[in-house]
């Protein structure tokens, strides 16, 4: 990788070289959020629709309606005059604010007002994808210059001491883990997604939307969602990548708490396929369902113990407000213990959720089991 934006923004290599130490040992994320913003805003897609200067001007509009400024200013290059009126660019602009700002309120009126303004379903999807990344972007940005703000940990003192935990006892009022929980409209069950726009064929796709698809998921040849996705199979491919990159990390971040803040992400944004999909996978791995149901039902109060509502709270306000998250945010989660590689672990975390539920809640539909 030539270029990293994030480090170039913040100065990492000489203001927080504890920070950029962290980022190296991610290589893998760091390089493939890189190389999601080189597709999307370079000319490698200049054939797949939204010439490269509607695409500066959405990731700036984007980056500016997140509250991160730094980026915003790194989305003002010099281009050719876009076109401030006209039914095409007030939808995409009105789409990409919606997105931003309140994504459970884009709903499908405000993704029928693209293709009524003429949009293509391909170019929609690729705007949907610009726009899921940038808010992605914007809250690693947030994050890792907070991280940067909060300074090194003290190496001079102790560790805090692991108060001894008594055996978990699971609530009598809860279902075990493995069953149905049901709470304020949201679930562990497993659910379908309808897409709201027409999706692929398999039968007329090309070889490289095959060979996206197969690599992708497992299922992607019957998923809407992937088929979807898959008019854009570029964009798909290095999303992919970066999603892998950031929840299957060995080390660091334990598993079961980057499922912890993913939920609470969905939960803020109203994403009820993702929070199922990720409470499913908690309790899967922590084989207890006692945090996912305060989430469900009030994430500003919820966790079990100081470390989890640390995670909760952080995930909460870097989902809310990116441009207002700062090191206040994680000084609790260094208090209880976290170091630098997981502080960075939860940041990508919680960033990475900005950008999937911004599809499934813009693209279609969560399918209910009794609605199937």
């Amino acid at each position: 990788m030539t270029h990293d934006t994030i480090a170039t923004l913040f100065h990492l290599d000489t203001d927080a070289p504890q920070v950029q130490a962290a980022r190296q040992q991610r290589a893998k994320a760091v390089a493939a959020t890189q190389a999601c913003e080189d597709l999307l805003l370079g000319p490698a897609l200049e054939g797949a629709g939204l010439p490269l200067p509607e695409r500066l001007a959405v990731a700036q509009a984007v980056a500016a309606d997140s509250g991160v400024a730094a980026l915003a200013a790194h989305y003002a290059r010099p281009q050719p005059p876009q076109p401030v009126d006209g039914a095409r660019w007030q939808a995409m602009r009105h789409f990409a604010h919606l997105l931003a700002t309140d994504p459970a309120a884009a709903d499908r009126a405000a993704l029928q007002a693209l293709t009524d303004a003429g949009l293509p379903v391909p170019e929609v999807v690729l705007l949907a994808q610009l726009i899921g990344f940038v808010t992605f972007q914007a809250r690693v940005a947030a994050g890792v210059a907070a991280l940067a703000a909060l300074g090194p940990a003290d190496s001079a003192a102790p560790a805090p001491a692991a108060a001894p935990e008594a055996p978990f006892v699971h609530p009598a009022n809860l279902p075990p883990p493995g069953q149905p929980l049901r709470r304020a409209g949201y679930t562990s069950e497993t659910l379908d997604w309808k897409a709201w726009l027409p999706v692929l064929d398999p039968q007329h796709a090309s070889a490289e939307q095959i060979a996206v698809l197969d690599a992708s998921h497992p299922k992607a040849r019957t998923s809407d969602f992937y088929l979807l996705l898959a008019h854009q199979p570029q964009v798909l491919a290095e999303r992919s990548q970066a999603f892998n990159a950031i929840m299957y990390a060995p080390g660091g971040l334990p598993r079961a708490e980057r499922e912890v803040a993913t939920t609470v992400v969905s939960r803020i944004n109203g994403c009820v396929y993702c929070a199922s999909v990720h409470a499913q996978r908690f309790e899967q791995l922590a084989k207890r369902n006692d945090v996912i149901a305060q989430i469900f039902e009030d994430p500003d109060s919820a966790g079990t113990n100081p470390r989890e509502r640390a995670l909760v709270q952080a995930s909460a306000a870097l989902t809310r407000a990116p441009g207002a998250f700062g090191p206040q945010h994680l000084a609790p989660l260094r208090a209880a213990g976290l170091s630098d590689l997981e502080l960075l672990d939860t940041v990508h975390a919680i960033a990475l959720f900005a950008w999937a539920n911004r599809l499934m809640l813009n693209l279609g539909e969560a399918v209910l089991p009794a609605q199937a």
